[in-house]
């Protein structure tokens, strides 16, 4: 909104302050919305994935295979982190020693054929290129995942980047 029409409203908006019309106005909506809610909820069961009732809590599922193919993966958007594709279980990341860095550093890349990391991980938040990875990307794990291989729970409808540049075309 415009300043101009701040200024219009705001007698109505004080007018409506002192009387009691804000409040019976306030109240009906939240009547009429906690029928809504509660129409919504006769007509239709919530949809889940639980295997049991809410209030039972049944054993979990068997972990399923880590995909361990040292195979790099296709990526679906810009800027999406690439995916870890090996197992990576025991790896000891904390703030003394990081596990990854012993096969992805600038120093082990060679010996190890490992890709390095990228330039980003050496930037600070102001864009300066430092020595070492810098602390904000040395948590290896807070953006980059390992794959299992399991099916889908639910039917995928992702269409990646490059196909809707094709569509679009």
């Amino acid at each position: 909104m415009r300043s101009q029409d701040h200024r219009r409203l705001r007698p109505a908006l004080s007018r409506m302050r002192r009387g009691p019309f804000a409040w019976i106005a306030c109240a009906a909506v939240a009547a009429t919305a906690l029928a809504l809610a509660d129409a919504a909820t006769a007509a239709e069961p919530i949809a889940t994935l639980r295997a049991a009732a809410i209030d039972q809590e049944p054993d979990a599922p068997a972990m399923m295979r880590q995909s361990n193919k040292d195979l790099r993966r296709a990526r679906n958007y810009p800027e999406q982190p690439p995916t870890i594709p090996h197992k990576i279980r025991g790896y000891q990341i904390n703030l003394k020693t990081n596990k990854c860095m012993s096969c992805h550093s600038r120093m082990a890349v060679e010996q190890s054929q490992a890709p390095m990391v990228s330039i980003t991980h050496f930037m600070d938040r102001d864009g300066q290129v430092l020595a070492s990875v810098t602390s904000r990307r040395y948590f290896c794990t807070q953006c980059h995942v390992p794959q299992l291989e399991v099916r889908p729970l639910i039917e995928n409808t992702f269409v990646d980047v490059d196909t809707l540049l094709k569509k679009g075309n």
